[in-house]
């Protein structure tokens, strides 16, 4: 298994980095998670345990994120910056300091999403993952049968209610798996969240073709299934499959 991403929260409101905390605590990615209370903590924790990542509050007493940001930077191998706050006016200003993305807060689970992923991208974590890997099965339950299916045959997953539907080139079967679930053990396999709804395998896309409101519908080798790409998450669609 290749590396993972450590992640340092750097905020002063407890409620918000237990927020966050909770949020990032999904992603299989995410290996581990400290947290700092406050700017001189925070470059004191970086220089301690080099985190890959720093999720970094602006609006923080004595030191402020933009400090902190700044200071990190002359680090010999300073972690990637995600700027996490309520204050939308400091975004133009948090990009000097390269930063990865720029959330507000109440965080967006979808962008939240799209965050992980690009930093995954930046780290190198794909490739990692999937040097010497084989492609695995996925095993699914049916009226007391385990079926094994073959990642590569299968074409999509939605989320129906309390059950997850999985689409593939011999027929469809239910699970009781979350698609959070599925997605976070098949993301090193070529699968990709395009709705809070559908998780597809990049490896049948055939077609993307506009909408309206910045959406997209998706055609997929196999299926005569139109799925919808939430405007969120086309931008990150695109980047994974162009070369």
């Amino acid at each position: 298994m290749g590396q993972l991403m450590n992640v340092l929260i750097v905020d002063d409101e407890p409620y918000n980095r237990e927020e966050l905390k909770h949020l990032l605590s999904a992603f299989s990615q995410i290996q581990s998670i400290k947290e700092a209370e406050s700017g001189e903590e925070a470059i004191m924790k970086t220089m301690q345990h080099q985190p890959d990542v720093i999720f970094l509050d602006v609006e923080m007493p004595k030191v402020s994120g933009m400090e902190v940001a700044k200071a990190i930077q002359e680090l010999k191998k300073p972690p990637f910056v995600v700027f996490a706050t309520a204050y939308p006016q400091f975004a133009a200003e948090a990009f000097r300091y390269d930063a990865v993305d720029y959330l507000l807060k109440p965080y967006d689970e979808e962008q939240l999403v799209e965050t992980v992923q690009r930093l995954e991208k930046k780290i190198g974590l794909g490739k990692q993952e999937n040097q010497g890997k084989t492609l695995g099965k996925l095993a699914v339950e049916v009226e007391g049968d385990i079926h094994y299916l073959e990642l590569k045959d299968i074409l999509y997953m939605s989320r129906i209610e309390k059950r997850t539907k999985l689409v593939t080139m011999q027929g469809e079967f239910d699970t009781k798996m979350p698609l959070k679930e599925l997605e976070n053990r098949l993301l090193a396999y070529g699968f990709f969240r395009i709705h809070k709804s559908f998780l597809v395998n990049l490896e049948h896309i055939q077609r993307l073709t506009p909408w309206f409101n910045g959406a997209y519908h998706l055609q997929l080798e196999g299926s005569k299934d139109t799925l919808s790409v939430s405007r969120n998450y086309v931008k990150a669609l695109r980047a994974k499959l162009e070369i």
